[in-house]
């Protein structure tokens, strides 16, 4: 079954690229398939190869072969194989597809190595965190005990904190799993999912990161689609399938119910200016007009990506010295509350 096959982003790219060089050489397709099934190493690919040489000898075309398999490599793979097919520029469309597999991944490299920094100082907060209050400071809290002096409020504090992770921390532990594991299954209801996408889209700089991240795709992609001659309104569908921000996919989704009523993708999207920047709808609008959209809509999604990179940039900017605010208070606390008393215990002795 397709739901145990699991296909890397770049075996997907593999598959397109060396597919298209094969066509452009002259190879039948079928010979082409075989090749691949041969060099291939991942045991899901060649499940899936064996299937589409099944289908093409049998005199099925790729794309109808391809199909079953449409939860693994999308609507939009599909549909590019089939208009390439069926207007004679399979090269083309099999090189269209690589280029925009290679850069949907490269922009999700971007957002990953982006939040990478942030995630390690945190990990490494909670940490040292942890060693200093479960470990080295219940070493030190009985000589804090002893002494008949007056702690001072940090150290009580920690204190505090101490003595109640050490009671309760697997209570704790228990609690913060059942937490991350009730938001994953509340993040899997579609409504839930929507309000957290548009929650996340009002965030400074991680919102402006997600609007460029999904724009850039939605030109991209819808720019492609309408370029391989493929319907406007099938094109937008289509495109609403290979955005991750379930706002955007809603958004989307109306503008298909709209423009097969008659109306243009301007029009729409000025009036969801929130989402969708005045700059873009302006340039969509010249595009309608001029015939030219899809070769604008590709023109926006570099414009989209630039703007991308920018905002990746600023976020690392921002957040790590940020970052190392917080971890250096955590940590400047926890050392604070055990030198202090320490230090008042040494000036009693001196006096």
């Amino acid at each position: 079954m397709n739901i145990f096959l699991r296909i890397p982003v770049q075996e997907k790219i593999i598959f397109a690229k060396n597919l298209a060089v094969m066509t452009k050489a002259g190879m039948p397709i079928l010979s082409g398939l075989r090749l691949l099934q041969k060099q291939t190493k991942s045991k899901s690919m060649k499940k899936i190869l064996d299937q589409l040489i099944v289908g093409v000898a049998n005199g099925q075309f790729l794309s109808a072969s391809l199909e079953q398999f449409k939860d693994i490599f999308g609507d939009f793979a599909v549909n590019i194989i089939r208009v390439g097919e069926a207007s004679g520029i399979l090269y083309e469309n099999l090189n269209y597809l690589s280029e925009e597999l290679a850069k949907k991944q490269a922009l999700r490299q971007k957002i990953l190595s982006a939040m990478i920094y942030p995630i390690i100082v945190v990990v490494a907060t909670v940490v040292i965190t942890g060693v200093l209050t479960l470990y080295i400071f219940p070493k030190i809290l009985p000589i804090f005990k002893s002494l008949n002096v007056t702690l001072p409020i940090s150290t009580r504090i920690l204190i505090a904190v101490s003595d109640f992770l050490l009671a309760y921390g697997g209570y704790v532990a228990i609690g913060v799993i059942i937490l991350i594991i009730a938001g994953w299954l509340l993040a899997k209801i579609q409504s839930i999912r929507f309000l957290i996408h548009r929650f996340i889209l009002r965030l400074p700089l991680i919102g402006g990161l997600s609007q460029n991240y999904n724009l850039a795709n939605f030109c991209r992609t819808l720019g492609l689609l309408l370029k391989s001659d493929i319907k406007v309104v099938e094109a937008i569908n289509i495109t609403a399938d290979t955005l991750t921000n379930l706002v955007y996919k809603k958004e989307l989704r109306g503008l298909a119910r709209e423009i097969a009523g008659g109306g243009e993708i301007s029009k729409h999207l000025e009036e969801k200016s929130y989402l969708f920047p005045t700059m873009l709808t302006q340039l969509i609008a010249i595009g309608e007009t001029t015939g030219n959209l899809s070769e604008t809509l590709l023109y926006l999604s570099e414009f989209y990506e630039g703007k991308l990179d920018e905002t990746t940039k600023n976020l690392s900017t921002v957040l790590e010295p940020l970052m190392m605010l917080i971890m250096g208070g955590i940590v400047g606390f926890i050392a604070i509350s055990i030198i202090t008393p320490i230090y008042e215990v040494t000036q009693g002795l001196n006096k």
